[in-house]
């Protein structure tokens, strides 16, 4: 599955392919898409070190998740509402061992006594690929997205897409967080650094076990130092956001 630039991100990719999937799973998913039509009335964001989407009328369920990804979760653990998933990736060197000292990020569902999903959250390390900011205004672009069947992918309509005022993270920062990239591709006027991160989990179901290893493009321009795109696989779902389409014009035209 593949999400193209000016589009959207996990949560996207997730409802596309539990349409996909089975009957069930599409009606449940369609019903969250729907909800998106409205935003404010059904979801929250919630932004401390984390990144929360919350889900004010739960209609996904824990196993949905599974079906999609053929991913166990990291951990998974009795909260006082019901059960907290962590998927958490370790940055590794290419012979697949893990960097030393340890680089993370995680991402937790929360779910409800009837296995509902309640609230999604990402770690502070993923923020610095993903900007809180460009994270909100991606996920509000869902609502009236079209679907495309045939090539898997939610596909919002560029002119009605929210634009922002934010800064762009600088590469020294970014690199200073993730740390040195296992490649660096040197293009005219970018540069793009590539990561590896293994996740950890305790079951992979036959024939997916290639899902478990998550490979991060970081696309910098040359000139500006900005980060401007960010594509990745996480727990087999792809992801791809080119930043600048959120930006607000005065700013693109910089």
């Amino acid at each position: 599955m593949k999400i193209l630039v000016k589009k959207i991100p996990l949560i996207g990719i997730l409802m596309v392919a539990l349409m996909l999937t089975g009957c069930m799973y599409w009606i449940r998913a369609f019903q969250v898409y729907q909800q998106m039509d409205d935003f404010d009335k059904h979801f929250a964001i919630a932004v401390t070190d984390e990144f929360t989407l919350q889900f004010k009328e739960p209609i996904l369920y824990s196993k949905d998740f599974v079906s999609l990804s053929k991913l166990q979760p990291s951990d998974d653990s009795v909260t006082a509402n019901g059960r907290k998933w962590r998927y958490l990736f370790r940055k590794i060197y290419k012979d697949g061992n893990l960097i030393k000292p340890e680089i993370n990020f995680y991402s937790d569902l929360h779910f409800n006594k009837e296995n509902k999903l309640t609230a999604w959250s990402f770690s502070s390390l993923f923020l610095e690929i993903a900007p809180p900011k460009f994270l909100e205004v991606s996920l509000r672009s869902i609502g009236g997205a079209e679907i495309d069947k045939e090539k898997k992918q939610l596909k919002a309509n560029s002119a009605l897409l929210e634009k922002i005022s934010a800064d762009l993270p600088k590469k020294a920062v970014v690199v200073a967080k993730l740390g040195e990239p296992l490649e660096i591709k040197d293009e005219p006027e970018q540069e793009i650094y590539i990561y590896h991160f293994l996740l950890e989990t305790h079951q992979i179901e036959k024939g997916y076990e290639d899902r478990a290893l998550n490979e991060v493009k970081i696309t910098f321009d040359k000139k500006t130092q900005e980060l401007t795109r960010m594509a990745g696989r996480f727990a087999g779902l792809k992801v791809s956001i080119n930043y600048k389409k959120f930006l607000a014009e005065h700013q693109e035209d910089d």
